[in-house]
C-alpha cells in the first residue's frame, strides 16, 4: 500500500477520494470539514483538475462494495483497476484515510497546526475545507474557466501562486501588451468576507486597471464567479484590520 502522495498517480488520487467518500459517507466529508457531499465534490473536483461529477461517479462506483445505504452502480461491477484500489485501501481507518486524501491537495494537518491558535487546532477538518476552497480549488477553477472569459481572451497564463508577487496569476496579452494580474479568492457560501494581504493590496493599488480580483462563490452548491477589475476603486469596500499574534516554540541546546 502506497501512502506517500508523491508516489500515487494523479488518477488514483481521484479514485481514492471517491473510495473515501463511499466508505465513510457523511462521517468522511464531515471529518474534512465539508457540510455535504456536493461541497466535497466541488472542492476536490476542481482541486484535482476534474469535473466535480467525476468524484461523485467514483464514489458511486465503489458503493456496491461497501455496507452503506446507497445503491451506487448496483447494475454493474467496478472496473477491475478500481477494484484493485479498493482491495488495497479498503481497511484504512477514518483518520488515516482522511490524512491521505488531504495530502493529495498539499495539506499537512500536523505542520499547519504548528502555527494555529489552540482553539483552531481542535477543528482541523474545518480548517482543511476552508483552505482548500479559498486556495487550490478556487485557483484551479480560475485556470479551467479563464480561456472562456472575454476579459482575458488571447492571454497566456502563468501561475505565480508560489512566487510571492502579490497576485496568483500573470496574464500576458498576445502578441504583446502590458501584463494583467489576477488574485483569486474562494468562498463556500454565496456571500462572505475576503481579505487582501498588505502585498496584495499594494500590488492592486500600483497596477490599478491591470489588477483583477476573481472571486469564486458557492462551493457548497454550484461554484460561480465574479470579476472585479481595479477592486480598490470599485464597489468593494476594504477596511484596514490589524492583528497581532504570538507564536510559541520550545528550544534546547544539543
Amino acid at each position: 500500500m502506497i501512502l506517500d502522495p508523491r508516489q500515487i498517480p494523479q488518477k488514483n488520487k481521484a479514485f481514492l477520494t471517491g473510495l473515501f467518500l463511499a466508505k465513510f459517507s457523511r462521517a468522511g466529508f464531515r471529518r474534512l470539514g465539508f457540510t455535504s457531499f456536493v461541497e466535497a465534490y466541488n472542492a476536490f473536483g476542481f482541486a484535482l483538475g476534474l469535473r466535480p461529477t467525476s468524484i461523485k461517479g467514483y464514489r458511486d462506483e465503489f458503493d456496491p462494495l461497501l455496507p452503506n445505504q446507497r445503491i451506487g452502480w448496483n447494475n454493474r461491477q467496478p472496473h477491475p483497476y478500481r477494484r484493485s484500489i479498493y482491495e488495497e485501501y479498503k481497511d484504512l481507518d477514518l483518520e488515516t484515510f482522511a490524512g491521505l486524501v488531504s495530502s493529495f491537495v498539499g495539506y499537512d494537518e500536523n505542520a499547519w497546526s504548528e502555527v494555529q491558535p489552540e482553539k483552531k487546532k481542535q477543528d482541523g477538518g474545518s480548517l482543511f475545507a476552508k483552505r482548500l476552497i479559498t486556495g487550490l480549488a478556487a485557483e484551479s477553477y480560475f485556470e479551467a474557466t479563464m480561456p472562456r472569459l472575454d476579459e482575458f481572451k488571447g492571454c497566456a497564463l502563468l501561475n505565480t501562486t508560489r512566487l510571492g508577487c502579490g497576485y496568483d496569476f500573470r496574464l500576458d496579452p498576445q502578441p504583446s501588451g502590458d501584463f494583467l494580474a489576477v488574485e483569486v479568492k474562494g468562498l463556500a457560501e454565496e456571500s462572505g468576507s475576503i481579505s487582501l494581504t498588505p502585498k496584495e493590496h499594494d500590488t492592486a493599488e500600483a497596477l490599478a486597471d491591470r489588477f483583477f480580483l476573481f472571486v469564486v462563490k458557492s462551493f457548497r452548491k454550484k461554484p460561480r464567479h465574479e470579476i472585479h477589475r481595479n477592486p480598490l476603486a470599485g464597489t468593494l469596500k476594504f477596511r484596514r484590520k490589524e492583528t497581532r499574534t504570538v507564536q510559541i516554540s520550545w528550544h534546547s541546546s544539543v
